[in-house]
This record gives C-alpha cells, sequence and structure tokens, in this order.
C-alpha cells in the first residue's frame, strides 16, 4: 500500500450529505468519502442509467437500456449540476457500453454493436450503422465498448448462463474488431461476465471487472478485476480461481482441466458485482490518487448478507496494482437494504470523478476540496 493512501484512506471518514440542493441535506441519502472530498448529485430522476462517456466538448452522456435510449447530460454553466436531460437516441436494443473515436458514437447494444455521426453542439446523434452483430438470448445481456491504443475496438459479451458450456465461442469473451467492425476474432475468453472494459493509461493495457459465477456459496468463487490480453484464457465455466489458486469447479466439470488459465489480477469479495471501472486521469485529487483506478461495486442479490453496495479505490505504481481494494465511497447499504445501486465511473476534464446510481437513478460528482 502507498503510506500516503494508506494514511488517507484511514483517516476517520467524512460524512457528507448527498441532496440536489442544500435545503434537503438534512434529510438526503448519506454517502461515506475519504476527509477533503465531497459528494453532489450531478442530475437526479434520469431513470435506469448505466454507462457513460464524454463527448468531445465535454458533456456527459449515460445510457438507460431499459428505454433503448442514451441520454446526455450538458452543464453549461459549469455549476456541476446538469442543466437538462436530452435524449440523444432512441430505439435501440438495450444499448449499453458508449465510446466515441474521431468524433463519432458507438453504442453497445444487447445484439449489436453501432455507430452514429454526433453533433456536440445539438447533443443529437443520427440514425445508427451497424458495426458488428452480437450473440443475444439468454442471461447477460449488457455489452461494453472501447478502443485501444491500437486503435481497435473491444467487445464484452457475457455468458448466456450462470455455469454451461456456451455453443456460441464468442459469448463468456471479450471480441476484438478492427475499427469499422471488421475482423471479429475472441480476444480473451473464459470471463463470464466482464461487464466493465478499461484502458490503463500508463501501459495501454485493457482490464475488466468480472462478475463470477452463483451458487458456489456466500464467498466462493471471488469476483475479479483483472489484465486481460490477447488469448488469455481465464478458467469459465470449468475452473475459477480461489486466493490465488486455480481450481476446478467440481459442481460443474468433476474431472475438468485448468491447464493455461490465467488467474485474477485482484481477487474481491464473491457476489460484490463490480461493473465499472476508470483509472483516475485528472490532477484534481490528490498525488496518491493519480494513476490509480477507482472500482463501481453494484452489489449481490443473492448472497445471505449483502455485500458491495460501493466505490472502492486500488492503488497503482507504474501501471500496476500497489495495494487491495480501499472503501473510498459508502452508504449505499444499510442493515441489509439497499437504497442505491452504484454502476459506472467516469473522469471529467476538470478532474472530477462521476458515478451512475442505476437504484436511485442518479449521476454523483466526486470533487476533492482540500481541508
Amino acid at each position: 500500500m502507498v503510506p500516503a493512501i494508506a494514511a488517507r484512506l484511514s483517516a476517520a471518514l467524512l460524512t457528507v450529505a448527498l441532496a440536489a440542493a442544500p435545503a434537503a441535506a438534512q434529510s438526503g441519502p448519506r454517502l461515506t468519502v475519504p476527509p477533503g472530498f465531497a459528494v453532489d448529485v450531478f442530475a437526479d430522476k434520469v431513470g435506469s442509467v448505466r454507462f457513460m462517456a464524454f463527448d468531445p466538448a465535454g458533456t456527459l452522456l449515460v445510457s438507460e437500456p431499459s428505454a433503448g435510449r442514451v441520454l446526455a447530460l450538458p452543464d453549461k454553466n459549469h455549476d456541476g449540476k446538469a442543466d437538462a436531460v436530452r435524449v440523444v437516441v432512441s430505439g435501440l436494443d438495450e444499448p449499453h457500453g458508449l465510446a466515441f473515436r474521431d468524433g463519432a458514437l458507438t453504442i453497445a447494444e444487447t445484439s449489436r454493436v453501432q455507430r452514429s455521426t454526433y453533433d456536440p453542439e445539438t447533443m443529437k446523434a443520427t440514425p445508427p450503422t451497424l458495426l458488428a452483430r452480437l450473440p443475444s438470448g439468454g442471461g447477460h445481456s449488457t455489452r461494453t465498448v472501447v478502443y485501444g491504443p491500437d486503435g481497435a475496438m473491444y467487445v464484452s459479451v457475457g455468458s448466456s448462463c450462470n455455469v454451461c458450456r456456451e455453443s456460441d465461442p464468442r459469448r463468456a469473451a471479450i471480441l476484438r474488431y478492427n475499427p469499422d467492425g471488421s475482423g471479429e476474432r475472441v480476444f480473451a475468453s473464459g470471463l463470464r461476465n466482464a461487464v466493465g472494459l478499461a484502458i490503463n493509461p500508463a501501459t495501454g493495457a485493457l482490464w475488466a471487472t468480472v462478475n463470477e459465477r452463483d451458487w458456489r456459496g456466500d464467498d466462493v468463487p471471488p469476483d475479479y478485476i483483472t489484465e486481460v490480453r490477447d488469448g488469455s484464457r481465464h478458467g469459465w465455466p470449468e475452473c475459477m480461481t480461489v486466493r490465488g489458486r486455480v481450481l476446478v469447479d467440481t459442481a460443474f466439470a468433476r474431472g475438468g482441466r485448468c491447464d493455461g488459465v490465467v488467474p485474477p489480477t485482484i481477487e474481491i469479495q464473491a457476489h460484490s458485482a463490480p461493473i465499472g471501472l476508470a483509472f483516475y486521469t485528472g490532477t484534481q485529487f490528490p498525488e496518491s490518487y493519480r494513476g490509480g483506478l477507482f472500482v463501481a461495486y453494484r452489489g449481490s442479490w443473492n448472497r445471505t448478507r449483502p455485500t458491495g453496495y460501493k466505490v472502492v479505490f486500488i492503488p497503482f505504481r507504474d501501471g500496476r496494482p500497489a495495494g487491495a481494494p480501499q472503501d473510498f465511497a459508502t452508504g449505499w447499504l444499510e442493515g441489509r437494504a439497499a437504497w442505491g445501486r452504484p454502476v459506472d465511473l467516469v473522469v471529467g476534464r476538470d478532474g472530477a470523478l462521476y458515478l451512475s446510481d442505476q437504484g436511485a437513478g442518479r449521476i454523483y460528482r466526486f470533487t476533492y476540496r482540500p481541508p
């Protein structure tokens, strides 16, 4: 653990009231963040929001899969609160991941990846054109897209089931495409549900959050956050990793083999449901946070005692993890009930950190104000 980070994160935490206006501060939900940090509601009542991206002009866009649309949340007066909610494009098939390349908006939907010409002034996108078709149906319908430093497009596709043998090798995998959607191939496999994707700016490597299998117990196997490499095999469905050991899942594949399976980079509490992740590329936060990784845990749904429902920070040094995940924002879980579900994270031009909350229908904005 980096000493500065350990000291900061182990200090007494600052409880901050969340509200869209100061008058509601005493009655609003409360989150806990480290000293010096503040969290405000950037946008409220925005629906069942999921993944986010900033457009070329700095406007925040967010997907709403259940409504089949992408929304824009402009903040033209730069007061840290969205001025309006605009529909960018609608009529989509459960849109999830968003990415910009050369000013165009790429949208990962459950059955396809499409691209639209986008106008930052009007915050409108043209009817999208097809880049690639994806396998759909079954479970795990979310699709996420990022562009790598090589210009290639990477798309995550979850499994169709909890544990099974897929007939389509593109399930439970990360796919790689040329920017125009051609050249499809499996980049990495054995990833039951790699929901979040991010590029490590220090190394150019692809990182993912992975939701592991259910019904093996409250604490087995761990969910994980991992670096993903070309051709890497991550074990699902035959294998799972527990405390660094790659084991056969004997409840599914007795006598299976795990040769060549890559263990996770970072194991976390089972059923935490890690979703969005973002490397901190800004300069607003203290030096000890720069280059580190923020991860949103959406939270458990079938654990005896609920877990997750928070944002954690993982310090990095020279492009590699330099400590265990530490709580950064907590408070969504109150006893056995949760009033929100953190999903995705992005860093703004001003260095603020934005978080989507699917359960509460909000976008939060984290800033640092020196004590």
